[in-house]
């Protein structure tokens, strides 16, 4: 099984974290489950992800105190694997973990992801937890140097054989219960290690192993970032998806850094390789961080954040509660013009990048047409310094063109006439340019 034949376009779909935060239940994960399936499958939003502590008991309880309550009672079998919190989950009850969750999420025609974090149980070391099918106990291969600065769950592994089946036995357990999608948390950047943020990266093999050795085609998500451009080619060998950035949130100092980011990757998308720009932080937000809010990002902030997503190839998340999205939301969602620029075909290119404007464009040599993208940077209205300039002649397009703004559906002839136009505040103007 090649990793990339099940992954040959980023994936995307929803994740329960930005709304749920350690919160999620399994009703809730259904009905945003029933809502992507009837009104978002057809545009190609399929994965359904269960974020972080789906095995804390008590999860979210003292939020006013700790995200992640230190040393709090989880769910865990006898060969040192967690298992969903049956209190929030209770199709687990029997000991079957997500399977029937998992299986209500196929039955939608969609699939079906959980979160980790990298590692083992540090309460499966205290206690001496076997590891099944080994001799040794999960203590012998913990390794309590290795930890993650604000989880408080787990131990890194130790790069030995037994470690290595530690891993192999949690792939099992997961491909039994039908997932199909892993994001591994602390382990893209270890960041409680700044002379060694790469410090993880035999766990970051031993997870393709044990996913190889499945047979099961499960996407490896690598979680947080900022990933390492100098390990861009060990991110490609071994995993599908890797974070190019901490949490990305709805503020527009956050989406303007993205610029940058997505200009130090754009050369390393390719078929069921991509670096990741995290969530799509839109729509309602916040329940289990303590207060519903709606996303801090005006209309147009959301345009150019799908924009430059889209462009540059990232998976898609959506990170709000699905059925509480108005209909503006859903517009942003289902532009199919916007969603067909994530093709690996499209290579993204820069052509400006400044204070006032960036200008992003987007080829496919087998194909008589490109997108550019003029994104206005700053604060105020304005026109496009790009497209009043010698802009035409730079995306190799006379004036003998069709530009089609995909956002509006508006039709110009010229590139005179896209010079005149007013771009928002912190909006884009998204063209397909095709030759007549």
């Amino acid at each position: 099984m090649n990793k990339n034949d099940f992954c040959p376009t980023p994936p995307m779909g929803w994740n329960s974290y930005d709304y749920y935060d350690t919160t999620v239940t399994e009703e809730d994960v259904k009905r945003n489950a029933d809502y992507l399936s009837e009104h978002l499958l057809s545009y190609g939003w399929e994965y359904v992800v269960v974020d972080i502590q789906w095995y804390a008991h008590g999860a979210g309880t003292r939020r006013d105190e700790f995200q992640y309550i230190p040393f709090s009672k989880m769910e865990m079998d006898e060969y040192s694997r967690f298992l969903p919190d049956p209190e929030r989950f209770p199709s687990s009850t029997d000991g079957s973990g997500f399977k029937k969750l998992a299986d209500y999420v196929h039955a939608k025609g969609l699939k079906f992801g959980i979160h980790i974090m990298r590692g083992i149980p540090r309460l499966a070391a205290h206690l001496h937890g076997a590891v099944l099918g080994t001799s040794v106990t999960a203590d012998e291969i913990a390794d309590p140097s290795s930890i993650s600065k604000w989880n408080p769950d787990m131990y890194g592994v130790r790069n030995t054989e037994a470690g290595q089946r530690y891993y192999d036995s949690l792939l099992e357990l997961y491909a039994s219960w039908g997932v199909d999608f892993i994001k591994c948390d602390d382990i893209c950047n270890t960041n409680a290690y700044p002379h060694d943020p790469y410090s993880a990266r035999h766990e970051v093999e031993m997870l393709h192993r044990a996913i190889e050795k499945t047979g099961r085609p499960i996407v490896l998500s690598l979680s947080p970032g900022p990933a390492l451009i100098d390990e861009a080619a060990h991110y490609e060998r071994f995993a599908n998806m890797w974070r190019i950035t901490d949490d990305f949130w709805d503020h527009w100092e956050s989406l303007l850094d993205m610029f940058d980011r997505c200009r130090t990757w754009k050369d390393h998308v390719k078929p069921g390789c991509y670096p990741d720009c995290d969530m799509l932080p839109i729509g309602k937000l916040g329940k289990g961080f303590g207060k519903i809010r709606p996303t801090n990002f005006t209309f147009e902030e959301q345009r150019t954040m799908l924009s430059l997503w889209c462009l540059f190839g990232s998976p898609l998340m959506i990170g709000s509660e699905l059925p509480a999205m108005d209909e503006k939301t859903v517009s942003l969602l289902t532009n199919r013009e916007i969603l067909a620029m994530r093709e690996p075909k499209y290579k993204p290119e820069v052509l400006v990048q400044n204070d006032e404007e960036a200008v992003w464009t987007a080829v496919c040599e087998t194909e008589d047409r490109q997108y550019v993208t003029l994104f206005n940077l700053t604060d105020a209205p304005r026109r496009s310094a790009f497209a009043e300039g010698s802009g035409a002649e730079k995306t190799g397009y006379s004036e003998l063109s069709k530009i089609t703004e995909l956002w509006s559906g508006e039709i110009f002839d010229t590139w005179e006439s896209i010079s005149k136009q007013e771009i928002p505040a912190h909006g884009c103007l998204v063209l397909r340019v095709e030759k007549k």
